[in-house]
């Protein structure tokens, strides 16, 4: 691979598009698709080759890159919509979607058998660390792989090899089990705060910095204060998280019971209260419907 890859970037919607821009920015040749091709067309004026099919953005590319909803598009796109057919000798796939670990390992394995090399490599930050560059980047796969894509993934945030293929999906179901049971924290206590007649901004401020600091507190208690629900990371992908918490968790011969209770909650939100495109933090909002029910 040369020192300056080329990259295809599948999939350019609320995620991928600031991600495939701060490729370019690095100063990368980059091709883009996305399936609504308006979404794609945004990055041309970037520098972006924009392309009609996933086969034409991965023809000449050395590293593809696919940011799409689960694993089953991504096995789509890579299998039935030619990117596979159409890719270089030696290509390196990187999954950046957040989709079960298992499926991860089976298309690493599926790719092999192609000569092809593949990375699971989903990320955490939202849509302000793809727009700043910072995401978290959770890796499972060969170490001179990732070295080999190193220039482009760390223009888009800070890369950590968790171990084989699957483990990177792993580390990101971790997160979001984490992001998802923290949510219903805050949540409940901005809710216990306003109903037993506090101002819940200034208790908010109050336990900051204290042992209830974190990243949730900060943005998406902020977002419950200011009752602001559009999207940053949307209800139904924490949604599908979840499950695939759930799944792996069953994989693995476990039960974990803040998950499960946190994914009825979030299916609760998406499918009965019509918060699917809701911000993940609008679960303050089964949980104002849940007591009103109660009441």
């Amino acid at each position: 691979m040369t020192d300056r890859p080329k990259v295809a970037f599948l999939g350019t919607g609320l995620m991928g598009a600031p991600m495939a821009r701060r490729i370019l920015g690095a100063g990368y040749s980059l091709s883009a698709w996305n399936r609504t091709p308006d979404k794609a067309a945004v990055l041309a004026p970037a520098g972006a080759r924009v392309a009609s099919t996933p086969a034409d953005a991965v023809a000449d590319a050395d590293i593809v890159i696919s940011m799409v909803f689960d694993g089953a598009t991504v096995a789509d796109l890579y299998f039935n919509q030619g990117a596979v057919d159409a890719a270089k000798p030696g290509a390196l796939f990187i999954d950046m979607s957040s989709i079960q670990p298992s499926v991860a390992r089976d298309l690493a394995a599926r790719l092999a058998e192609r000569g092809l090399r593949y990375l699971d490599a989903p990320v955490s930050g939202g849509t302000a660390g793809a727009e700043a560059g910072s995401l978290a980047i959770m890796i499972g796969g060969p170490i001179e792989d990732i070295e080999a894509a190193r220039g482009v993934l760390e223009a888009m945030g800070r890369v950590t090899r968790i171990g084989p293929h699957g483990t990177g999906q792993l580390s990101k179901l971790c997160n979001q089990a984490i992001v998802g049971i923290t949510i219903g924290a805050v949540s409940e206590a901005l809710f216990l705060a306003e109903k037993g007649g506090a101002d819940p901004a200034a208790v908010r401020n109050a336990i900051r910095g204290g042992f209830a600091e974190s990243r949730i507190l900060d943005l998406h208690g902020q977002r419950i204060v200011d009752r602001d629900f559009a999207p940053g990371g949307p209800a139904r992908l924490q949604l599908k998280d979840l499950d695939n918490v759930l799944a792996a968790a069953g994989e693995a011969g476990v039960d974990l019971p803040l998950s499960r209770q946190m994914r009825d909650r979030y299916y609760s939100l998406v499918h009965e209260l019509g918060g699917s495109e809701l911000d993940h933090s609008a679960l303050y909002l089964e949980l104002e419907a849940r007591n009103m029910a109660d009441a």
